[in-house]
């Protein structure tokens, strides 16, 4: 096991990564119309999963994710006195990513904004906020109040619950060194792919999160340039329940299901 300052650095840049290719793509598909389409936004994600683990892997392991993390102290033993450490490094890249982002895409997000009659901060902004935070249902570069009302908050915090334990069920599987079929050097792509695949089935439905420092720094910034309390205010408690809780809850059981299901088969 590396230091624990040089696996903080692997947790800070591989974060950073995630969310500045994504949390970028997302903005380009906003502001300019690029990428519209779920599947390019999501490939672009999953690709920079796979990027963000390939650079920071064998520095810390590359949890990136608070709910890998906790699953990983749940079900791995990974060490405690890392779990606090590991997750305020995630959360610090999640939030240089999103500043980074918004150095690029300022300009656009406000023209974007006049463009279509947006007040940053108030009701309907999310249409923009949704370039850093996420909403359910996803706005699509709409208010909100024109999106279609197809999820509840009981429903999108259960999407987040099963697609978390899906990602963590293949995390733990294909990084298993006892499964003599997991895809030897190409781990991360197959995450990356996993995370493809879930990002297409729900994208449209929470913005697809599965990772509470991909969601929440990125809010938290939003909610330092402009959008002030909107986006912990859009969902009401949704920012917690559905993009905090339900990831951790997600990979926790997730982490179990391959506990208890394939881990002592592969050893057979």
């Amino acid at each position: 096991m590396k230091p624990l300052s040089t696996a903080l650095v692997g947790e800070l840049i591989g974060t950073f990564l995630i969310v500045f290719f994504g949390c970028g793509c997302v903005a380009a598909s906003v502001t300019t119309g690029a990428q519209s389409g779920v599947f390019q936004i999501a490939i672009v994600w999953g690709l920079g999963v796979a990027i963000a683990i390939h650079c920071t892997a064998a520095l810390s392991g590359a949890h990136l994710n608070p709910a890998v993390t906790v699953a990983a102290t749940v079900w791995q033993g990974f060490n405690k006195g890392r779990v606090l450490p590991y997750i305020t490094a995630q959360m610090l890249g999640g939030f240089i990513g999103a500043a980074a982002v918004y150095v690029m895409f300022g300009d656009a997000l406000t023209v974007f904004e006049s463009t279509n009659h947006i007040t940053r901060g108030l009701a309907g902004s999310e249409a923009s906020a949704a370039v850093f935070g996420e909403f359910f249902p996803n706005p699509g570069g709409r208010p909100l109040t024109e999106a279609a009302a197809i999820v509840s908050l009981a429903r999108a915090f259960g999407i987040e619950v099963i697609c978390t334990a899906v990602l963590l069920l293949v995390i733990f599987s294909v990084t298993d060194p006892k499964n003599s079929e997991r895809p030897q050097g190409l781990a991360p792509a197959y995450i990356g792919l996993t995370v493809t695949l879930l990002i297409s089935l729900v994208g449209p439905l929470t913005m697809a999160c599965f990772n509470p420092a991909r969601d929440l720094a990125p809010r938290m910034f939003s909610s330092l340039v402009g959008w002030g309390s909107l986006p912990f205010k859009a969902n009401g408690s949704g920012w917690f329940v559905v993009y905090v809780l339900g990831p951790i809850l997600g990979g926790i059981i997730g982490g179990g299901a391959y506990r208890f299901l394939l881990k002592g088969r592969y050893a057979k």
